[in-house]
């Protein structure tokens, strides 16, 4: 397992994302990105891997189907 520094609690992966929390945690419960649950206090987590990579794939350009 990865050490927790690598791992972010819900407000401070909302701020990176520049979204609200609830919104973040919407994602999470449809699994749009990856989230864990602390075993000791039940706080979801979230790596700083994986918000980097979700990140970069909603930076990238939509193609269309020409109609």
């Amino acid at each position: 397992m990865q050490q927790l520094n690598s791992y972010v609690k819900i407000a401070e992966a909302a701020k990176i994302l520049g979204i609200s929390p609830n919104t973040l945690r919407a994602w999470a419960d449809d699994d749009k990105i990856p989230s864990m649950i602390n075993p000791a206090n039940s706080y979801r987590l979230f790596r700083r891997e994986d918000l980097e990579d979700f990140l970069e794939q909603a930076s990238r350009p939509v193609t269309r189907k020409p109609k």
